[in-house]
């Protein structure tokens, strides 16, 4: 049985090992319990666990964006991770089925999500067939 919940402090060592799944590299326990710190006190950030048989084995992270071209907002998947032996089984759909439960709730137009290009074999596929749109680049420039 799926269930998600927001994040808690106790997740931390769970959180880390899925954020090093996304993420590629390490994230230490005190780099995550600052991501934690920060989303508590944001109006617009939240990372929810995803829980089957009372154990943590996925994670939705999702904001709310404010549209400056008009007056609306859209949600935006921030991260999903969901393990490769979970994969395939509807989790993912579930998670992207209450992001957008979520966007709904308060109020967006729509919602959209970055997805690196090295996750165009599996995740880019899966995002069209839950009908994203690829609509333009991001363009980063790092100091």
């Amino acid at each position: 049985m799926l269930s998600m919940r927001k994040a808690e402090i106790k997740d931390i060592d769970a959180l880390c090992d899925l954020m090093t799944e996304l993420a590629g590299h390490t994230l230490s326990r005190e780099g995550m319990l600052d991501r934690l710190e920060h989303i508590k006190k944001s109006d617009i950030d939240y990372l929810y666990v995803c829980e089957e048989d009372n154990r943590i084995l996925r994670l939705l992270g999702f904001r709310i964006r404010i549209n400056l071209e008009e007056v609306s907002k859209f949600g935006e998947i921030s991260a999903v991770v969901v393990r490769p032996e979970s994969r395939k089984r509807g989790v993912g759909r579930y998670m992207m089925d209450y992001a957008d439960k979520l966007a709904r709730e308060m109020e967006c137009k729509g919602m959209w999500l970055v997805s690196g290009f090295a996750r165009e074999e599996e995740a880019h596929k899966f995002y069209k067939r839950l009908g994203y749109q690829v609509n333009g680049y991001r363009f980063v420039r790092t100091f």
